[in-house]
């Protein structure tokens, strides 16, 4: 396969994360052995839409880095906040398009179950909150691709096999994986950031798995609020 330029040694590489309560955006540049991290700020809770662009301009600027420099994007794509996951995307296609640069998106519980790996516990599962007594479960399956879903209780009890481990950054997720599942290991990490997002795109990135910006969309796992609590539509009245 040939190697495009921004997939080699020294390309500098975005990550924006606006999936969670609090999000991040980082800065690094690829290495021979993976990725040097040259930065990451951290996003005030649930202020994305005010300070994203902002946020982002000041990293790059404290590293003497311009937009069109940048070799590729990683965007998280959800599952998480409606909103975040949006104003990220936004975001992202905004910085993307003017300089066609390439974009990979990976999910927050791809990158939480990342994580795991790395602090060497095992399976490849995660879950996080989804409010409303549920979790964005992702369920490693053997022999196949790892899935993503929304769960509830009732859910969680009808699997038929329970992963070995379960990676969780939050209270409500831990509490729910531990009662319908009492024999995994539950390993409670830190919540995912941009700069792991960056860490787990490395094989992306250097493979040149990029996506079309026209299909960047969110992950999100369940309906947005409006779609669940909106009126019903009301069939057009006919003529007679």
């Amino acid at each position: 396969m040939t190697v495009e330029p921004g997939q080699r040694t020294g390309g500098l590489v975005l990550g924006v994360d606006t999936c969670g309560s609090s999000g991040s955006v980082a800065l690094g540049r690829l290495a021979e052995d993976g990725l040097e991290l040259l930065g990451q700020t951290e996003l005030a809770g649930r202020s994305f839409s005010a300070t994203l662009v902002a946020v982002v301009e000041d990293l790059l600027k404290s590293h003497g880095v311009v937009p069109r420099e940048l070799s590729a994007i990683v965007a998280v794509n959800g599952p998480g906040s409606f909103t975040g996951v949006r104003v990220g995307l936004s975001a992202v296609k905004g910085l993307a398009e003017p300089f066609r640069t390439a974009v990979a998106v990976v999910s927050r519980l791809e990158v939480l179950a990342g994580k795991i790996g790395i602090q060497g516990v095992g399976a490849p599962s995660a879950a996080l909150d989804a409010h409303r007594n549920e979790v964005f479960l992702r369920l490693e399956v053997t022999g196949g691709k790892p899935r993503e879903v929304l769960a509830g209780r009732a859910d969680l009890a009808a699997f038929e096999m329970t992963p070995a481990a379960v990676a969780v950054c939050d209270d409500a997720a831990e509490e729910l994986i531990r009662a319908a599942w009492p024999r995994a290991l539950v390993a409670r990490i830190a919540a995912p950031t941009a700069a792991d997002a960056l860490e787990l795109a490395v094989p992306k990135i250097r493979s040149g798995a990029f996506i079309d910006l026209a299909l960047l969309d969110g992950h999100y796992l369940r309906r947005s609020d409006a779609e669940i609590f909106g009126a019903p539509v009301q069939p057009a009245a006919q003529g007679r």
